[in-house]
């Protein structure tokens, strides 16, 4: 079994970080366009205003998120960068 040092371990753990914010920020992305055109479809059909500054208020926390994404997809990208440039006499065979 491998140790939590093992290098190619933690080039799987890094690389599996930066893909899974990747997705995330696809989905907040995804997220802001479908909560936008549900807000647009409420407004059009005169939905109770309540209701509608409630999915306001989801939108504007899933527009918060992708900056926050994008922020921790650069954090991943230098550690992982870190790492392959701290021990590329391991990772040779990659590139």
């Amino acid at each position: 079994m491998a140790s939590a040092s093992d290098p190619k371990r933690q080039l799987h753990i890094k690389t599996g970080v930066l893909k899974r914010l990747s997705k995330e920020k696809v989905m907040y992305e995804k997220e802001v366009v479908d909560q936008s055109a549900k807000i647009d479809k409420m407004k059009a059909e005169n939905k109770d205003e309540h209701d509608i500054k409630k999915q306001i208020e989801v939108l504007e926390e899933s527009k918060i998120m992708i900056p926050d994404c994008k922020r921790r997809i650069k954090s991943a990208y230098n550690d992982l960068q870190t790492l392959v440039n701290s021990r590329k006499e391991v990772f040779c065979w990659y590139i």
